[in-house]
């Protein structure tokens, strides 16, 4: 007799770093709820977001495929895409599918496969959804009441929530996800993805966590010498920056506002996990990172661990008989995470899907996994025209990483076994040079076919100041 498909929770939180789990051995920073969940289930510790950006890392996970094959290689807004999507195939078999929380796909409230959703693309952004519209009820009386804390949207401003708990996004998103567990259709399997705006920037958690952090010890950023901009703060940076040279008590701040998040995230992630049954598959990822000052970066798209690296947990349910209590080491990525689902659900994998189901890899029946992930990050949106910014490729096996900024040609290689925090930059070691080369000629196979040009003749061709056309060409033909 086959066994029922089983109900499947999602949750994905905004800009969570992979080092941000009590259980991976942060020094300060408590999450028992996703520990347990860690250690109950399977955790990859070499989880990666291969295109760190929101919107090409969210079609990512929705279509299991690359963000080269998507067409969505940055953050473009208001590019709609007709592809096979993760809750439209769970949806044709028979689930009940629901999102709460952020989205951002284009146009707004299209379902792309969801039978119903509390839609809210984040708490700060015209139109901002269904937690606007319940924010301005409770609170008419203030304009704009989701900023009215005065922390800018992607500032570094790190400062406690200014109106109570329950009026939280992370509160809201919790609330909704348990509202529809209560009235969901108990005769259907569910599919519910829960989608987090925080620990997104600006950080401002409830107080009660703010002040949790705030007079602890939060560590400094990792700076290596080749990245350092400034030996002390610069005053007058302005507060949506990319580069970050703050005052110890600013840098204080906005630590102690993102890893309140967290934890408050982690007590809301609580709340849910206690109303679903041990019968439900859960996992748990990030869109991708926070560079929080490493290497005086802030925000996200470099292929530095702080950015790219993200938590990747999951818990299977004890009737589908899978080895759990594991720490895995191999190189995984979002685009996993719908062929291991549709698999677990008993539904089959669309063609278009090139991430690979992490089953056979957890029973043990993998004998070959990926080399290695391929990373890029390359254009941003700046009104209606594209702009170059964190132009890079990156490759990693997650104990080495190889950087190439694909419009100045400036190459970085760490030995994350030996420097998990990215200081030294081995370009210039000469007994390094053969395995530099090895992974240089890697990228160049990677991108041999790509039609920006970036690998000709063996080797890498930057772009310089002209940006290549790949989001024009390839996400105006989805």
């Amino acid at each position: 007799m086959m066994k029922s498909p089983p109900n499947i929770l999602l949750i994905i939180t905004d800009q969570q770093r992979g080092d941000c789990l009590g259980i991976d051995g942060h020094p300060v920073l408590q999450t028992p709820h996703l520990d347990e969940v860690a250690a109950s289930g399977v955790r990859f510790r070499r989880g990666y977001s291969a295109c760190p950006l929101c919107i090409p890392a969210r079609r990512t996970l929705m279509t299991g495929m690359s963000a080269a094959s998507h067409g969505m290689v940055g953050n473009v807004s208001n590019v709609p895409f007709d592809l096979p999507t993760l809750p439209g195939e769970l949806r044709k078999a028979g689930y009940q599918t629901h999102l709460v929380g952020k989205l951002h796909f284009a146009p707004h409230r299209r379902r792309y496969g969801f039978d119903s959703m509390d839609w809210s693309d984040g708490p700060y952004l015209s139109g901002g959804g269904d937690y606007t519209d319940f924010l301005r009820r409770e609170v008419p009386s203030i304009p704009e009441p989701e900023g009215a804390h005065g922390a800018t949207l992607n500032s570094w401003i790190g400062r406690p929530w200014h109106l109570e708990d329950r009026l939280h996004f992370t509160n809201w998103a919790t609330d909704r996800a348990m509202d529809f567990l209560e009235r969901r259709d108990p005769t259907a399997p569910f599919f519910l993805k829960v989608s987090y705006f925080h620990p997104h920037t600006p950080c401002t958690p409830p107080q009660y966590y703010f002040d949790l952090y705030k007079d602890q010890d939060l560590g400094e950023p990792h700076i290596g010498s080749f990245s350092r901009i400034s030996d002390g703060p610069i005053p007058g940076l302005p507060v949506v920056s990319k580069r970050l040279a703050l005052g110890y008590n600013q840098m204080k701040q906005l630590r102690a506002g993102y890893f309140g998040c967290i934890h408050h995230l982690d007590d809301q992630i609580g709340r849910l996990l206690q109303q679903v049954s041990k019968d439900t598959l859960v996992v748990f990822v990030s869109d991708h990172g926070e560079l929080l000052g490493d290497q005086q970066y802030f925000q996200k798209g470099r292929g530095f661990e702080g950015s790219a690296r993200i938590p990747f947990l999951t818990r299977f349910p004890h009737s589908m008989d899978l080895p759990q209590g594991q720490v895995r080491d191999e190189p995984v990525e979002l685009r996993d995470v719908m062929p291991t689902l549709l698999q677990a659900a008993g539904v089959p994998i669309p063609d278009t899907v090139e991430g690979k189901s992490l089953l056979p890899l957890i029973r043990g029946e993998s004998k070959q996994w990926r080399e290695y992930i391929h990373g890029e990050a390359a254009h941003r949106n700046q009104g209606t025209k594209l702009v170059p910014d964190i132009a890079n490729h990156f490759l990693t096996d997650g104990r080495r990483k190889y950087i190439w900024a694909s419009d100045t040609g400036e190459e970085l290689f760490f030995d994350l076994e030996k420097d998990p925090n990215e200081l030294m930059n081995l370009m210039e070691d000469s007994e390094r040079a053969g395995e530099i080369g090895f992974w240089r000629q890697r990228l160049v196979k990677e991108l041999s076919s790509r039609p920006e040009g970036f690998s000709r003749g063996g080797s890498l061709v930057p772009y310089g100041k002209t940006p290549p056309s790949l989001v024009d060409h390839r996400a105006s033909s989805n």
